[in-house]
């Protein structure tokens, strides 16, 4: 790897907004606009670091993405149980994508997931759509867990995915 994961550093925060928001528009995956509810909660990095742990990927200063570890209990978790971790918004620059970063920010998550006393399993929702995200949590051992599919709006469902740990 030639770059580093860590905690996002608050200075951070704003430019890691940029890229979730614009991993998930330039991907087609939310309306174009300013209004749309979602975009304003991807960019809300802060939010997130106050209820969970963001991480980033950092190359020679350059964000290359991130993503939000939600612990047991946290608030940010949408799938998780009593005893499992989640993690959300994985999302990667467009010039670092297939280079290995969404990947490792995943593998991050797991280690974190399995340092927590009592953690029994990581979870996560993913659009149908995400197919490169859904292969690299296939080829980390994540399974599909379709009972637990939900829909946070009428018209989308997300897909579930769980890993024993």
């Amino acid at each position: 790897m030639d770059f580093d994961i860590r905690s996002a550093a608050t200075a951070e925060y704003e430019r890691l907004g940029e890229i979730t928001g614009q991993a998930y528009t330039g991907d087609g995956l939310l309306d174009q606009n300013e209004d749309d509810t979602y975009l304003n909660v991807l960019r809300d990095v802060a939010g997130r670091a106050a209820a969970g742990e963001v991480l980033v990927a950092v190359r020679n200063g350059e964000m290359l993405g991130g993503v939000t570890f939600a612990p047991p209990g946290s608030p940010l978790a949408d799938v998780a149980g009593p005893h499992e971790a989640e993690f959300r918004m994985l999302a990667v620059a467009p010039e670092a994508r297939g280079t290995g970063v969404g990947e490792a920010l995943v593998r991050a998550c797991i280690e974190r997931a399995r340092a927590l006393d009592g953690v029994t399993a990581l979870t996560l929702s993913t659009q149908p759509a995400m197919r490169g995200a859904q292969r690299i949590y296939a080829r980390l051992g994540f399974v599909r867990t379709p009972e637990l599919d939900w829909s946070p709006i009428p018209a989308l469902t997300l897909l579930t995915y769980r890993l024993e740990l």
